[in-house]
């Protein structure tokens, strides 16, 4: 019996409450848990645990223990499981959320990539624009866009994702085109109404500041892909991210407006919960997206 084992067992004891449940955590009887606190005691020259017959409780000296071995063996664990990590492939199921319009149209491409790359791990992928509780359903980790309110979770950034206006040049060539922001409010506009406030469009001042543009339409989707749609058939200006207007762009379908005055581009951020130790399979992950959009993103062609 090594003294690792026996500071385990304490830890255990003290967290659980009984020797019988501390021998249940770590896989032993009731009698070797007693015999690896007794030897523990024993070198320590201090008595550790108040027994009775119906409860066990830290003294005042195996308290104080607790509180300094408890960390200790947090590290070793995280050292353990990092060097362990670092030798082999990443492996194991790794469950990922995503908006929507982002991971079906420009993510799932991407994580084509990282499947093939990693033959071993399980993607198991949910796509939605509700802010998933990663912690409470059971996610390693989530790809976000916009500014973070949770301060729970270590988010890196992988890029700017900025919000353009855009319509085709049939619209414009039948309507004129907007030179301010301001002008917005008297255009046909394709609503996008998945978004907070979808009848107000936010522009850049050109000084640094926003201005807020009420704007309305007979057309309204709860998706920037059919609003792209919608705008390439003529129907109106649309408000839209990069990711979803790029490839229209570049082909001529729409023209990009009031390129001076577009809002502060958000965010795209990994997410996950905070962890001693980072899963090899999330910190793959993570690695392999910051290689992925960093510089210039894939749709920023235009």
């Amino acid at each position: 019996m090594d003294r690792l084992e026996c500071d385990r067992m304490f830890v255990a004891v003290v967290e659980t409450g009984t020797f019988a449940a501390a021998a249940e955590r770590l896989g032993r009887s009731s009698g070797q848990a007693s015999k690896l606190v007794s030897r523990l005691e024993a070198e320590l020259g201090v008595r550790l645990l108040n027994r009775t017959t119906r409860a066990v409780s830290a003294t005042e000296a195996g308290r104080a223990y607790f509180e300094r071995i408890r960390p200790l063996l947090d590290e070793f664990e995280s050292l353990d499981l990092s060097i362990r990590d670092s030798a082999q492939q990443p492996r194991g199921r790794l469950r990922l959320t995503a908006p929507q319009s982002f991971g079906t149209g420009e993510l799932v491409p991407a994580l084509n990539v990282f499947a093939t790359r990693y033959p071993e791990i399980e993607l198991d992928v949910g796509f939605t624009d509700r802010v998933v509780n990663l912690v409470d359903e059971g996610f390693d980790m989530a790809v976000r866009i916009g500014r973070l309110a949770d301060t729970s979770l270590v988010a890196r950034r992988l890029c700017d994702v900025r919000i353009m206006l855009v319509a085709s040049c049939d619209y414009l060539d039948a309507h004129g085109e907007p030179e301010m922001p301001e002008d917005v409010t008297r255009h046909a506009c394709v609503i996008d109404t998945n978004i907070r406030e979808p009848n107000r469009w936010v522009f850049g001042n050109g000084k640094g500041g926003t201005v807020v543009v009420p704007v309305n339409g007979r057309v309204r989707y709860s998706d920037p892909s059919a609003c792209l749609r919608a705008a390439e058939a003529g129907l109106g200006l649309a408000h839209l991210p990069a990711f979803v207007a790029g490839a229209a762009l570049e082909a001529g379908r729409v023209r990009r407006i009031l390129p001076a005055f577009e809002p502060e581009p958000l965010g795209l951020h990994a997410v996950y919960p905070h962890s001693r130790h980072l899963a090899a399979k999330v910190r793959a992950l993570v690695d392999f997206l910051v290689e992925r959009y960093q510089g210039r993103p894939p749709w920023e062609k235009a």
